[in-house]
């Protein structure tokens, strides 16, 4: 499971640990498949527990819950996340100046070489 999935899965549990599967998967825009394995992969390493409750209209529902390491875990990819967002954003920093100053030298009607059109 990449950063980007444990990031959003954690960030969503600690927020609404009752929420179902198929929540999940709209909420993220996943399958439910891929949710039900990402949310195995985090109970296999311990970052989650799933406790089984019956909800109002009395059928059983999972709650899944951040153990500490999952807590851990839920800081550590938020930090590793927004580096990665930070780059990105840096990045696209840099690809608007470009962008802005081509724009300049089309509105001003000249080439990239300095010479009129």
């Amino acid at each position: 499971m990449d950063d980007v999935l444990r990031y959003k899965l954690l960030k969503l549990l600690s927020n609404k640990p009752a929420m179902s599967q198929r929540a999940m998967a709209t909420s993220l825009g996943l399958s439910l498949g891929k949710i039900n394995y990402a949310l195995k992969a985090l109970i296999e390493k311990g970052f989650i527990k799933a406790e089984e409750f019956y909800n109002s209209d009395n059928k059983r529902a999972y709650s899944y819950i951040l153990t500490p390491e999952g807590i851990e875990e839920k800081a550590n990819v938020t930090l590793r996340y927004f580096k990665r967002k930070m780059k990105e954003y840096e990045q696209l920093q840099k690809e608007l100046e470009y962008l802005k100053n081509e724009v300049r030298i089309i509105e001003n009607g000249t080439t990239a070489n300095g010479k009129d059109e």
